[in-house]
């Protein structure tokens, strides 16, 4: 899929059909949040390139990835009280206040991290327990 506005929600919709085919409907609020925040940070990343989203399960749980070319690891930014006075709520800015994508993700997954691909860029992941 292409980096884009529109990825993240092409990545829920996706996700919404794998998890009711499996039972999983449960866990469809956390894996819709992870899966917008983990294609979010590549559309980031790579805005206009290839990234490509998997939603898979095995014996371990579900698992959500997303693969972008960018070899950067992704990092947690610092963590900033937001106020009305520092809220940037311009249109180039007003999705971009604070970095709370990669702990949300950790508070949500049993297990997260990034792995390099032997073919370039990364792969950046998040298992749940169904």
């Amino acid at each position: 899929m292409l980096a884009s506005k529109a990825a993240p929600g092409l990545a829920r919709t996706l996700t919404r059909s794998r998890l009711n085919k499996w039972g999983y409907v449960h866990i469809s609020d956390d894996a819709f949040l992870i899966a917008s925040e983990l294609i979010t940070n590549a559309v980031v990343a790579t805005p206009g390139k290839e990234i490509r989203y998997q939603c898979s399960r095995d014996e371990h749980g579900v698992l959500i990835a997303v693969w972008d070319g960018s070899p950067t690891r992704p990092r947690v930014r610092p963590q900033i009280d937001m106020t009305l006075n520092t809220l940037d709520v311009s249109e180039d800015h007003w999705d971009d206040n604070g970095g709370r994508g990669l702990p949300i993700i950790a508070a949500l997954a049993t297990k997260c991290g990034h792995t390099p691909d032997p073919t370039g860029g990364k792969w950046v992941w998040a298992r749940l327990k169904p």
